[in-house]
């Protein structure tokens, strides 16, 4: 077993990028055959949110950095909740780090959601048309910044092992990736795996284009926490307009230049709960929004 964690700690950032760029290969192909969407260009929709993984890189290396470094204090100085309450065993360490990272993940996304600024932020992830694999792309810089710093307070307060957080973090890519993919599972099998985890068919209710809808299904990888705090939300499939209502227009998702500026501009409020589509999108092809207009 040490051997093995050995292994991960060393070969960490290979490992996670192979799985990532495997997942994703796996994931589109997926959905090219199954999914359930199909009225969009998927290669220019993903030419959209691709950009996104070079301008994240120098933020990530500096945070990663210094998520490394608070692991090492810890250590050193035994700080963390995980130190004070003197958990030894590996199975229940990992298990513990593991339900405090991911209840971490679900307050930082709430907090993303009800701060006006960080919002601004995280509209740039919600604002895609269509959910599928390449919105795990889609992620700002300063909120990449924001995310990562806030897994630094985590792993500062838990004590988490490196190891525990590399596990994890590995097990986040998988899930991740299968959130967003653009397939739904059987009604019965998403309420079975839906217990515990989420899954595409929740967190595609977490894309829909208006509150309460959007202001729900807020975890990471758990779904619990939702169920916990009320914030779970179920929608049936033909009622999902992915997107966010004030962002519907071409001059503010139309390309990446235009989303990269979302963040920097006014702040724009949701208009809340409404029964019907009442707001038309102006893009020069159909869209997931507009056919569901005529159905």
């Amino acid at each position: 077993m040490n051997h093995f964690f050995n292994f991960i700690i060393k070969y960490n950032n290979e490992i996670q990028l192979l799985l990532f760029i495997g997942l994703i290969f796996f994931s589109w192909n997926v959905e090219n055959a199954l999914g359930i969407i199909t009225n969009y260009k998927k290669w220019k929709h993903a030419s959209k949110n691709v950009g996104f993984i070079f301008i994240n890189l120098p933020g990530q290396f500096i945070l990663g950095l210094l998520i490394i470094k608070t692991i090492h204090w810890t250590g050193v100085n035994h700080f963390g909740l995980l130190y004070y309450f003197k958990i030894h065993n590996s199975i229940l360490l990992f298990v513990c780090s593991f339900i405090m990272l991911d209840f971490g993940e679900y307050i930082y996304h709430i907090i993303m959601h009800k701060v006006k600024r960080l919002w601004m932020m995280h509209a740039v992830h919600h604002s895609d048309e269509v959910v599928d694999v390449s919105t795990t792309l889609r992620e700002h810089p300063l909120e990449n910044i924001v995310r990562l710093t806030f897994t630094l307070f985590w792993v500062l307060l838990s004590g988490t092992a490196f190891w525990a957080l590399i596990l994890r973090q590995i097990i986040q890519v998988f899930t991740t990736v299968f959130a967003h993919i653009n397939y739904r599972l059987s009604d019965k099998t998403a309420k079975i795996i839906g217990l515990i985890f989420i899954t595409p068919n929740l967190h595609q209710v977490h894309h829909h284009y208006m509150q309460p809808y959007t202001n729900s299904n807020y975890g990471d990888v758990l779904s619990i926490w939702d169920r916990i705090f009320g914030t779970f939300q179920e929608m049936p499939a033909e009622k999902i307009v992915s997107g966010v209502d004030v962002y519907m227009q071409k001059k503010d998702i139309g390309n990446f230049k235009s989303i990269l500026k979302i963040p920097f501009g006014k702040y724009r409020i949701s208009g809340g709960k409404q029964d019907k589509i009442t707001t038309m999108p102006n893009h020069d092809e159909p869209t997931l929004f507009e056919k569901k207009l005529s159905v």
